[in-house]
């Protein structure tokens, strides 16, 4: 008959050590969720009742049961489209070339140091840069464009730093594979380093705008409006080329600063417009996020190791 094997007392010990860090990682999600449940459960429960089909087509109003939405959620989807379109493009590229091309010296390290370093760096200084740069010197004006760039700059960095993480998770042999076929460092770029990273690219994507859409510091300071009661231009026209930009220069508010606007007035009816103003910030929020999810996972899906 055979004898059962005995466990050593250390491999018993780290056994006991990896379950309790497993309980103990189930438990921090599940605090997480809670907490997410709980705002969500106190926004529903003020703010529920206003939702409505006037709220989000109607201008802010002095009176709050006849005020909407419309030119805050408007203009803060206005200004995700210019971020995402600014700093997507920048930031994938900057990734790419500081993980393919650079030269590995002290030039790309400090630049890597300081992408670092600017993560981290708060939202308010960069309104303070973009006050300086975009609305003193090159004269963009109190814009939609002025702000769509501030939070570029703003989710920038961690565009740039997910992008690099991406690659450097692609096996090195695909690279080799490719350059033994004889294909030039763009094409292995091409074809192969950015629709394998595409899936951590878009993550990166996906945590910068979702920190993007709920910015108000920098906002405020290059000016946006806390009422507004008219929506920008629209971007087609009648006339050749049917496309206008003239909504770019006009004047904007967004969703968190509306909010800020009816929480900080004693009236409770113009504390709950703010519980709902909040529940859609937060659906456009899942919404951006859902859809950055889906793209990432069809990539993954058409990609075979």
């Amino acid at each position: 008959m055979a004898r059962p094997l005995a466990v050593s007392p250390g491999l018993l010990r780290r056994k006991m050590i990896d379950r309790g860090f497993e309980i103990l990682g189930i438990l921090a999600c599940l605090l997480g969720a809670l907490a997410l449940l709980a705002l969500l459960w106190d926004l529903a429960s003020d703010g529920a009742g206003r939702l409505s089909w006037e709220f989000l087509t109607s201008f802010p109003s002095r009176r709050a049961g006849s005020a909407g939405i419309l030119s805050a959620w408007v203009g803060s989807a206005l200004i995700m489209l210019v971020t995402a379109l600014a700093a997507v493009p920048l930031g994938v590229a900057a990734g790419v070339y500081l993980e393919e091309y650079a030269p590995k010296n002290w030039l790309t390290a400090l630049i890597e140091i300081n992408i670092a370093n600017l993560a981290g760096v708060p939202s308010i200084v960069y309104g303070l840069l973009a006050l300086g740069l975009f609305v003193y010197q090159l004269h963009l004006g109190q814009s939609v464009l002025t702000a769509g760039l501030t939070l570029a700059l703003l989710i920038l960095p961690v565009v740039i730093i997910t992008t690099r993480e991406a690659i450097r998770a692609i096996p090195g042999h695909i690279r080799e594979a490719a350059y033994a076929l004889g294909a030039t460092q763009w094409q292995v770029v091409k074809d192969h380093i950015l629709p394998y990273s595409a899936g951590g690219i878009m993550t990166g994507v996906i945590i910068g705008l979702s920190r993007a859409i709920g910015e108000t510091a920098p906002l405020i300071t290059i000016g946006a409006l806390t009422f507004i009661a008219f929506l920008p231009p629209p971007p087609f026209s009648a006339e050749l080329p049917f496309l206008s930009l003239a909504w770019l220069k006009s004047s904007f508010t967004v969703l968190p600063i509306q909010m800020f606007n009816w929480i900080s007035r004693p009236q409770p009816e113009f504390h709950h417009n703010a519980a709902a103003a909040g529940l859609v910030l937060m659906a456009m929020a899942l919404s951006m996020n859902a859809l950055g999810i889906t793209v990432r996972y069809r990539y993954r899906k058409r990609i075979k190791w």
